[in-house]
């Protein structure tokens, strides 16, 4: 599971960074990529990597500012030209559905693949076998969403030698009772695989903050989570200007990460108006409150760990 940030900056694009744009790698947990927020220009971000457009399978978009969607019917339009059939969902607050179908019949723009998009004021917005999506609303200029992402927990590994030791021989019995199910032994022994298994492993939490001020809805967001995306747009000394454009400061992002327990944190959504050693500075603020922390920058390919 990687993240690969496609835009880390704020507003408008700069030399330095494109605007918001975030894909969630899970080529390995189930061979898709999830997107979060399309700013403009995303398509061309991605040229540069190694993700296809093909394997985007939902987009999650935070809010209805332009640096957070504007770059959405232009990947739409390329997925379709680029051959993907595979269908594609998009989740987020109300409009989204207006903006989208409104850029596609206006440009004429038909796609290959069907295309669901679904509207929510919060809560659970997505729920399978292996993850659960959560939106929660935060506080911005409008209605502005962060994303928990929650990999549930996954079986333990099977213990083959103590399988091995009960006679039971390695074949086709071994995943059926990796999955939990049981088998009857020629002598009439019942085997349970959930006696067979160790300890489950834990899923991963990746929380992915939308724009927002400093509120404590955040906390329910970032809690316990393995990596939090917080956006930073201004450093300790505008904290007055992040709160009257409702944004947040680095200080605040690193305050909530020590609160809720987060192994690491990283900041993105940099204004425009810190540029080389100013940027190091943005990190030594947050890094002095919690030391995992790191500033993203267009195109940085992080693991989950």
């Amino acid at each position: 599971m990687n993240v690969l940030f496609l835009g880390t900056g704020a507003g408008v694009p700069s030399k330095q960074r494109n605007v918001s744009a975030m894909a969630l790698e899970l080529l390995e947990e189930r061979g898709t990529v999830w997107l979060f927020d399309c700013g403009e220009g995303t398509q061309h971000q991605i040229l540069h990597t190694s993700l296809k457009p093909r394997k985007i399978e939902k987009i999650f978009i935070t809010h209805m500012h332009g640096d957070h969607i504007f770059g959405l019917p232009g990947l739409l339009g390329s997925r379709s030209f680029q051959g993907a059939e595979d269908p594609l969902t998009i989740y987020g607050p109300k409009g989204i559905t207006q903006f989208v179908k409104a850029a596609l019949a206006h440009s004429q723009t038909h796609l290959r693949y069907p295309i669901e998009v679904i509207e929510g004021e919060g809560g659970i917005v997505f729920e399978d076998e292996q993850f659960i999506v959560e939106a929660i609303l935060l506080e911005h200029g409008l209605p502005s969403y962060g994303y928990r992402v929650i990999e549930k927990d996954k079986p333990g590994t099977l213990m083959a030698d103590k399988l091995m030791a009960a006679g039971i021989k390695p074949g086709p019995a071994y995943q059926k009772l990796k999955e939990g199910g049981s088998l009857e032994t020629e002598e009439g022994k019942l085997i349970l695989g959930s006696d067979f298994l160790g300890p489950p492993k834990k899923g991963k939490i990746i929380s992915i903050c939308g724009d927002t001020r400093s509120c404590p809805q955040l906390a329910k967001l970032a809690e316990d989570a393995d990596l939090l995306i917080h956006e930073a747009t201004f450093g300790e000394e505008d904290e007055k200007l992040a709160y009257e454009y409702y944004h947040s400061t680095t200080i605040q992002a690193a305050e909530l990460a020590k609160q809720c327990r987060v192994k690491q944190l990283v900041l993105t959504h940099i204004s425009a108006r810190y540029q080389g050693e100013q940027v190091g500075t943005l990190l030594e603020e947050a890094v002095k409150i919690f030391s995992d922390t790191i500033i993203a920058e267009d195109l940085l390919r992080l693991e989950v760990k």
